[in-house]
């Protein structure tokens, strides 16, 4: 029905992450409204995604060889916080609350997926363990293929004599209890602590 060209950009649309069919027609009318110069500067985006790569340090997305935050000489090297994907590096770095380093895995163990060890960054990670390595904090989503990471990553990690942490989980903030899940209460409640008046 359409010319092939805005058939194949409905097609490469659909392509991306919860995005269907309606939806991919409407970004392909949207970018038809687009300056030419627009247009090549998005051209000019995409195209140079190929230059990104993984910092060879930590995973981190990078346009050279060490990502901005693992050449960042006023970090916390001792502290080595783990995460599933490089978007929650950029989760954690938007609080400005933590100001040691990360190791990025690529994901989650996940046997339904088909996702083991071997296929994350978990031996990179093992090797970046110093004895001045002071703690690894595990920051992995609180799903089953997060929980299965940690605890494989706990037990590896035994015999290298570092402090291993975990995020707290629990309730977030403004949340109602009948609308949390079982998990989210469990976790919830195993985290709790004392009330503290300052």
């Amino acid at each position: 029905m359409y010319p092939d060209a805005f058939e194949k950009l409905i097609a490469m649309f659909e392509r991306l992450p919860g995005v269907g069919n309606k939806t991919a027609q409407r970004y392909a009318f949207t970018m038809l409204e687009k300056s030419q110069e627009q247009l090549e500067e998005m051209v000019e985006a995409i195209s140079g995604l190929s230059r990104i790569k993984r910092c060879k340090t930590c995973g981190f997305l990078s346009d050279e060889d060490e990502c901005v935050i693992c050449k960042d000489k006023t970090r916390n090297f001792k502290l080595i916080m783990v995460v599933a994907n490089p978007q929650d590096v950029v989760a954690i770095e938007r609080t400005g609350s933590y100001k040691g380093s990360y190791h990025v895995l690529g994901g989650l163990i996940s046997s339904s997926k088909g996702i083991y060890p071997e296929e994350l960054r978990i031996e990179q990670l093992q090797k970046r363990i110093e004895p001045s390595t002071e703690e690894v904090i595990v920051a992995l989503s609180p799903t089953m293929d997060g929980e299965m990471t940690a605890l494989y990553l706990d037990k590896i990690l035994k015999d290298k004599n570092v402090l291993v942490t975990r995020l707290a989980h629990g309730l977030p903030m403004g949340s109602s209890l009948d609308y949390a899940d079982d998990l989210t209460l469990i976790k919830a409640m195993d985290n709790r602590r004392k009330i503290e008046n300052e």
